[in-house]
């Protein structure tokens, strides 16, 4: 079971129904981004981990989310633990440009995505956490199986978001598919499955550099 399976198990159709109405689409439209969200946090994740400091780091910092539950947290304190999250994950304006290119592959507001991402944050260390406890990794393993989850992600999405995170964290993870500048963060809108990257292009927003990610938590 990947993380993002974990989370939608986590949220319920309840809580799936509310992420609906916070992006003014229908349950199954949100459960689309909620997965593109994810891996997006995800592919991020496994960017910091790729470094051996990073990795060190980001396990050291999955200690402090093991006993702290999201999914039953309210959301001023998820709003402001997720933020901290994504600055480390996608570093600078990092956020705003990963919403900006998620917002446009969903076909949905800018805003909404900008609401969403500090609350899915929070969930998926939680669970990344959990699962590091229970199998009991360490820095490597975590690394090993973050880079499981980012290949897992469907074809057209995953190389859609690996070109998004290209983009905004300047430069790809060795062996993904995208290096740089390359790739825009602006994606054609379609089914996930048969999504294909915009034309190359500078980012939207400022300076790459300002989108890199910090691996010191």
């Amino acid at each position: 079971m990947t993380l993002h399976d974990e989370l939608l198990e986590q949220l319920g159709e309840p809580g799936l129904q509310q992420v609906a109405v916070m992006l003014g689409t229908d349950p199954a439209h949100a459960r689309d981004v909620v997965q593109a969200v994810t891996a997006i946090i995800v592919g991020g994740l496994a960017r910091n981990a790729q470094h051996p400091d990073g990795a060190d780091a980001l396990r050291g910092a999955l200690e402090d989310h093991v006993d702290a539950d999201p999914f039953n947290g309210d959301v001023a304190s998820l709003t402001r633990d997720g933020h901290s999250i994504l600055g480390h994950v996608l570093g600078g304006q990092g956020t705003e440009q990963a919403a900006g290119g998620l917002a446009r592959l969903a076909g949905i507001d800018t805003g909404a995505v900008m609401k969403l991402l500090p609350l899915i944050a929070p969930m998926v260390m939680f669970l990344l956490a959990d699962r590091a406890a229970r199998h009991d990794m360490d820095a490597r393993d975590v690394a090993d199986d973050l880079e499981r989850e980012r290949a897992a992600v469907p074809g057209g999405l995953g190389e859609a978001l690996d070109g998004l995170l290209a983009n905004i964290l300047g430069s790809a993870l060795p062996g993904w598919p995208y290096v740089g500048r390359e790739l825009a963060a602006d994606m054609s809108h379609g089914a996930y499955g048969e999504l294909e990257p915009g034309p190359s292009g500078e980012p939207e927003q400022g300076d790459p550099t300002t989108g890199r990610s910090n691996p010191d938590w």
